[in-house]
């Protein structure tokens, strides 16, 4: 019971979160009811409510159906955050039921449709170290379960030919002037050699251990822009396994996800670059940095696409080959003509047709391989490719 209420330590107490719940009286009554509670979990002759956990499981539904009801950036933000309360609310019933291993995977998946389908940031200020708290506990509960993955290979450093600008090391004040204001790419060197995760994340076991239980959107097929692509929600396990240990499986992709949210233990292994507090405008406030994780096997692909904002592409281990286009040869890159990839070229830029697509023949490509311990810097707009040419693990920081 011990580390069960060191957990329940950090849900929020009903003043915490009463400003969430001012405009849904429902909400406001059943999660009220479901703080109060918990304030009563540390008695040794607790016996948990019955009627309020039913209550809590039948709000998380109701917000469950008001989220999939139209379009999703519709729904309301408090509608949100609710349906995480009441989840985190749901895990507590749920571990004061059994602590069982079906009953500990339960608790991840609901911790995960808390973070995936409702709003956690900005919730209350024990949120974090709830998350990690009941991660970890899990975690440890569950760790002589897994399976042995491997130890992903450190691939000895190569030359390679270089088509764009490169700097070891710059400080911020050169890549101010030498790429972030002229907006000029460029591969940065030994920017990112303190990271623990260089040497922690190969293996792939100690992911497992932090996340192994954990339900992440999977990317199924070489790339987005085939018919073939779907997507699925996987336990990260279940994907390390399949994607790991056995080279026949059909390509899956972790890809462009905002994994150090969901889990903050591997956040801690990483660091924001310091060239992320630049800014295009004259804002005092701090740019809002977004951490994308991309973790695959050999082969993944991200075909020719641009983005709106800045890019530090850096590669914790593996090795990635890039083909870069500027926003200036836009006219000649062939976008796709539908909305949803408007910003995707339809060549494909490693085996180029110029039969089909002749005015991609005027378009300047540019080169670079990416490895590890590598940073990419791709400005606003400008056209990547990017191929794994190994197992891989990369994470994007995006600003504007």
């Amino acid at each position: 019971m011990g580390e069960r209420t060191e957990i329940y330590k950090y849900l929020p107490k009903y003043k915490e979160i009463k400003i969430i719940l001012e405009n849904e009286p429902e909400a406001n009554y059943i999660l009220g009811l479901a703080a109060t509670d918990v304030e009563k979990a540390n008695s040794e002759t607790y016996e948990y409510n019955e009627e309020v956990y039913y209550l809590v499981c039948s709000l998380a539904e109701k917000c469950w159906e008001r989220i999939h009801t139209g379009h999703f950036s519709a729904v309301p933000l408090e509608v949100r955050k609710i349906y995480a309360l009441s989840n985190y609310f749901k895990i507590f019933y749920l571990l004061c039921e059994s602590v069982s291993q079906q009953q500990l995977m339960r608790c991840a998946e609901v911790l995960d449709e808390a973070i995936l389908i409702g709003c956690t940031q900005e919730l209350y200020e024990g949120s974090d170290e709830f998350q990690s708290q009941l991660t970890s506990y899990i975690s440890k509960a569950l760790e002589n379960t897994q399976t042995p993955l491997p130890i992903i290979e450190s691939l000895k450093r190569q030359q390679f030919k270089c088509d764009i600008l490169v700097l070891d090391c710059p400080s911020i004040e050169d890549f101010r002037t030498k790429c972030f204001t002229t907006e000029h790419p460029a591969l940065l060197l030994n920017t990112i050699t303190h990271w623990p995760a260089l040497q922690k994340w190969r293996d792939l076991n100690y992911i497992h251990k932090l996340a192994g239980n954990r339900t992440v959107p999977i990317e199924i097929g070489s790339n987005y822009t085939t018919d073939e692509w779907s997507q699925q929600l996987v336990k990260i396990r279940d994907f390390l396994q399949r994607q790991f240990t056995n080279t026949d499986n059909e390509i899956e992709y972790l890809a462009q996800h905002e994994l150090f949210d969901q889990i903050p233990a591997l956040k801690a292994d990483i660091r924001i670059p310091d060239y992320c507090i630049l800014r295009t405008s004259d804002s005092e406030s701090p740019a809002h940095v977004s951490i994308k994780a991309w973790l695959g096997p050999k082969n993944t692909i991200s075909p020719l696409h641009y983005d709106p904002e800045h890019n530090l592409l850096c590669q914790v281990f593996g090795r990635k080959h890039i083909i870069l286009a500027s926003p200036a040869d836009t006219p000649n890159l062939y976008a796709h003509e539908s909305e949803m990839l408007c910003n995707t070229s339809q060549l494909d830029a490693a085996q180029l047709d110029f039969e089909k697509f002749p005015l991609a023949a005027k378009a300047t490509f540019y080169n670079v391989t990416l490895q590890a311990g590598d940073c990419l810097y791709i400005p606003p707009k400008w056209w990547h490719y990017v191929r794994a040419e190994s197992e891989s693990f990369s994470v994007s920081f995006w600003w504007s």
